[in-house]
């Protein structure tokens, strides 16, 4: 008896099916035996999906052609099985958002792939799992020509799934399951924080609430129908999808505003719950509607293959992923797009402005670099240090930040997303694609310039202040700071003797993280109209009056995503040291200022007694760094921009192509201004177009 459920990896699908079914076997089926369908898939499945054009079922077909007992006991059995199995729920919450909590959700999906869950055997869900259990089953089956899907429904003699609408019918089943959408729908459109992202729906009827009217009289009236059905010329479907389009138009005008007022995680999640249950009923709809005698095989098809999607799709992590993260991902890119624009220079004037801001930024970190090597003095715990080292680093940058200097590889998490806003909007709308990435090759040589120069204003300050700090200590104290640190200062300078670039990366990283919590504390407070509520907080008005509790509600704008970033930035490059010894991993920060200022204080600890080859790794290492340093967070910027705004990467390639030629036909563009004015009015409008908005 065992060995009629054990097919051989050679079977044929025909075979199994005789095998099964044949009029020499005396097994009998139960409508819980599962395993003749799960083998018969698991002998279509195709091994290969890439590049599969189609998935042929001619040889079965004509086998249950030829073959009528055997087609009757199959028909029998694949009935049998899906006879009042209940599948509103697959309607309802397959594939659909179930919380808004981010993490939460994550954690159950991932958990659900390891150990899924199972329902109960009366339902629908409970036959899929068993049969498509794979992720990509969806795929091959929607490589089944609809032809050949249709002989097959014939064949099995499917009834119509507009036959009866009783109880646990498939038709009462859809309407269960569109009755459960949008009374959930009507009720989340219905929280306050969704209601505050489309104020011009505030003086109307919304449009929910309408459309779940309209569904129960258009419900009423299929039921008491001679079929079941309705036509697609009849008026309550007509007004049924010109309210569910007005629906579809609140949630886009929701997104939409979220320029205007900022969202939250839960606030995007709630959308897209909604927008995920419209698109649900966007099938679910035309289901009801049959104005040919082959739309009923057609929709009972359709409901089928979706009903299998759905399922195989409900514990999607990477899928849910990328919709709920690509609008938050947009806002805060967004904002990092209107900071990175002040670090793109193009005129002479603002070539050296950034110099000299650079300098300045150079300057300070000079000092941090003394800063720290005193605070390594300290007898403390590795908690200690990473305390120490943090704050010392995060008021610098603060530092920084407020007296408007220039932190070099800063800038590229901040000029990633302008250069794509440039490549999104097309610069020259009326041009062709060559002109598109043209236009952004010359942005590009100007991002990078910008770069370079402030690279150059940080090392060449950071060095003689980390040199004379140093030897003011020593003057004053009679004590070299560095003299027992010089050669580990040195070595870790080397990209041959030391890990440097790997630390240059976790820098690069720590960088992009940086732009993000600047962006996201900038979209954040735009949600929670900060703004505003300082603006009219009461105290602070009659504390500090009007005017000045203005001015304060313009700074905070202003400031302090900046401040906050810069805060954090401390902490992460301030603490991986620590976090890497308690770990027993060799994790630590390279940033180019840094490694500048470091070097001069290897040279005065050292007594300037360094080998050339030393001396060489030292420089050398300083630039590998720096590059490192920009290339990490700058293309970790570019690929959550490309993200955000739905870009395809395939787009590189051509941006790629485009930047070469324009380095080799311009190679000092890149590294010093020499456009004119009215050669680069090109990519000037597209700088200025916030500013006019």
């Amino acid at each position: 008896m065992k060995s009629i459920f054990k097919a051989k990896s050679k079977t044929t699908p025909t075979e199994l099916i005789t095998k099964f079914f044949g009029e020499s076997e005396s097994w009998r089926f139960r409508e819980d035996d599962l395993e003749p369908l799960v083998e018969l898939i698991r002998l279509i499945r195709p091994v290969k999906l890439k590049n599969l054009e189609i998935v042929d079922l001619h040889e079965i077909i004509s086998f249950l052609k030829n073959n009528y007992f055997l087609r009757e006991q199959f028909s029998i059995y694949i009935k049998e099985i899906l006879t009042d199995k209940k599948f509103n729920k697959i309607l309802s919450d397959a594939a659909i958002l179930q919380d808004v909590d981010f993490i939460f959700e994550v954690k159950k999906r991932i958990f659900a792939k390891f150990l899924p869950y199972q329902p109960q055997k009366d339902t629908l869900e409970y036959i899929l799992n068993q049969v498509f259990y794979r992720d990509d089953d969806t795929i091959w089956i929607n490589k089944i020509p609809s032809q050949q899907l249709e002989e097959l429904y014939t064949l099995l003699e499917f009834k119509s799934i507009y036959d009866t609408i009783e109880l646990k019918s498939v038709l009462s089943e859809v309407f269960y399951g569109m009755y459960l959408i949008t009374q959930r729908i009507s009720g989340r459109a219905m929280e306050t924080d969704v209601i505050k992202m489309v104020p011009e729906y505030e003086d109307y009827e919304s449009p929910f609430s309408a459309f779940e009217k309209e569904l129960f009289l258009m419900e009423d009236k299929i039921r008491n129908s001679e079929n079941y059905f309705t036509t697609s010329d009849d008026l309550s479907y007509a007004q049924l999808m010109v309210l569910h389009k007005q629906c579809e138009e609140y949630v886009d005008k929701a997104f939409h505003n979220s320029s205007k007022y900022g969202i939250s995680l839960r606030v995007n999640q709630n959308l897209l719950k909604i927008r995920q249950q419209l698109e649900r009923l966007k099938f679910l709809i035309p289901l009801l509607i049959v104005d040919e005698k082959n739309d009923i095989k057609s929709n009972g098809i359709a409901l089928a293959l979706h009903l299998i999607k759905y399922n195989c799709y409900k514990n999607n992590v990477r899928k849910f992923i990328g919709e709920s993260t690509q609008l938050i991902s947009y806002e805060i890119t967004q904002h990092t797009a209107k900071t990175g624009e002040h670090y793109i220079t193009e005129s002479r004037k603002e070539y050296f402005k950034m110099f000299r801001t650079a300098l300045g930024g150079g300057f300070i970190v000079g000092i941090l670099c003394v800063i720290k090597v005193l605070l390594s003095k300290a007898d403390t715990s590795f908690f200690g240090h990473a305390f120490l080292y943090s704050m010392n680093y995060a008021f610098g940058f603060i530092t920084i930040y407020l007296l408007g200097f220039t932190l070099a590889t800063k800038q590229p998490a901040m000029t990633a997303s302008a250069l794509i806003k440039a490549l999104e909007e097309g610069v020259l709308k009326q041009g062709r694609d060559a002109e598109k990435y043209k236009a952004f090759a010359i942005l590009f040589a100007r991002v990078f310039r910008s770069q370079f120069i402030a690279f150059v204003g940080n090392v060449i300050m950071a060095f003689p202040v980390s040199l004379l700090g140093i030897w003011l200590i020593d003057y004053t104290l009679d004590y070299n700071i560095a003299a027992t640190k010089w050669e580990s200062l040195l070595i870790d300078l080397s990209p041959i003797h030391s890990l440097a670039i790997f630390h240059a990366v976790i820098a690069g990283v720590f960088l992009f993280l940086s732009g993000i919590i600047s962006g996201s504390i900038a979209n954040r407070d735009k949600h929670n109209q900060v703004f505003f509520r300082i603006t009219e907080h009461p105290l602070l008005k009659k504390s500090l009056g009007k005017n000045r509790t203005l001015k304060l509600a313009k700074l905070y704008e202003k400031r302090w995503a900046g401040i906050v970033s810069n805060f954090w930035f401390g902490i992460f490059m301030g603490s991986t040291a620590s976090i890497g010894l308690f770990l027993g991993l060799n994790l630590d920060i390279r940033h180019i200022t840094f490694a500048s200022g470091n070097l001069a204080l290897a040279l005065y600890g050292a007594n300037y007694e360094v080998s050339d080859s030393m001396l060489f790794w030292g420089v050398f290492g300083i630039g590998i760094i720096g590059l490192v340093n920009f290339m990490v967070s700058f293309s970790l910027s570019l690929g959550l921009a490309f993200r955000s705004r739905a870009i395809s990467l395939f787009e590189l390639r051509f941006v790629t192509v485009s930047i070469w030629n324009h380095f080799k036909s311009r190679p000092f563009s890149f590294f010093f201004p020499t456009e004119k004015k009215n050669k680069s009015e090109v990519v000037e409008n597209y700088l200025s177009t916030d500013e006019q908005k």
